[in-house]
């Protein structure tokens, strides 16, 4: 079974479609998806793609976003995910690259979801761009004020804040972005990651892998990743769906394992 631990299928791209992505992603074999919050304000509309069975869902608010509810609470976010189909807090995080909501408030909000992932016991699916330092401070701070689990979505950044994290327990996702020509210092973390503790996701609408780049990315193309990770791991196949799906149940353990 393939997973998808990284879906934005409430994206406006996928309007006109939707119903046929989700079948074809089906088709390719894809068993398990999660789609991803990107506002709290928009958690209806993400919640709503999570009614079909093999589609759970999160809730938070990502960096971009973050200026729409700069005192976003703790409080909010932890009854948000008393709904069981979600299962996890995010995406949230910092972005430095594009700066589309100050830095202050980023950190704030960011802090907000730690301690939300913190009193629910879900994982907090953690965005970061150029922002590795800060990053990792904050991380150390919150997970010593009391520990929460980890996963550093799409990770795409630095080998030191990938130490870091992975010595706080974090999970780490693989995107299509190990498929880019360019992308070989990506690759090179890779390498490093904890074996046990890697999940793949398409991050679709975005990032399609190769051979599909330049596309609309979708939930189907995730095989691509596998393949890639695979590779650069010097796993079989088999064994990197093994244990991609095992990390992703024990990260995601609100999800029965079928």
């Amino acid at each position: 079974m393939l997973i998808d631990s990284h879906v934005n299928l409430h994206a406006p791209q996928f309007d006109d479609d939707r119903e046929a992505v989700i079948d074809r992603a089906r088709a390719a074999g894809v068993g398990l998806m999660v789609n991803i919050c990107d506002r709290v304000s928009n958690y209806a509309a993400c919640r709503a793609v999570a009614e079909a069975p093999d589609i759970w869902c999160t809730v938070g608010t990502h960096p971009h976003e973050a200026k729409e509810a700069p005192d976003l609470s703790p409080e909010t976010l932890i009854a948000l995910a008393a709904d069981p189909r979600v299962v996890g807090i995010g995406e949230c995080g910092l972005d430095f690259h594009y700066d589309l909501s100050p830095r202050d408030i980023q950190a704030r909000v960011f802090r907000a979801h730690c301690a939300a992932a913190r009193a629910t016991g879900l994982p907090l699916v953690v965005h970061t761009r150029e922002a590795d330092e800060v990053m990792g401070a904050i991380l150390a701070e919150e997970h010593a004020a009391g520990p929460f689990r980890i996963l550093m979505h799409c990770y795409t950044s630095g080998s030191e804040l990938a130490r870091r994290c992975a010595e706080l327990g974090a999970w780490f996702s693989v995107s299509g972005i190990a498929t880019f020509k360019a992308a070989g210092d990506v690759r090179a973390v890779i390498r490093e990651m904890p074996g046990d503790r890697i999940i793949i996701e398409t991050d679709c609408p975005y990032l399609a892998p190769v051979p599909h780049r330049g596309r609309r990315n979708e939930p189907a193309f995730v095989g691509h990743v596998l393949e890639k990770l695979a590779e650069v791991r010097g796993w079989s196949r088999d064994e990197a769906e093994t244990r991609t799906t095992d990390a992703f149940f024990n990260l995601f353990d609100r999800i029965p394992r079928p």
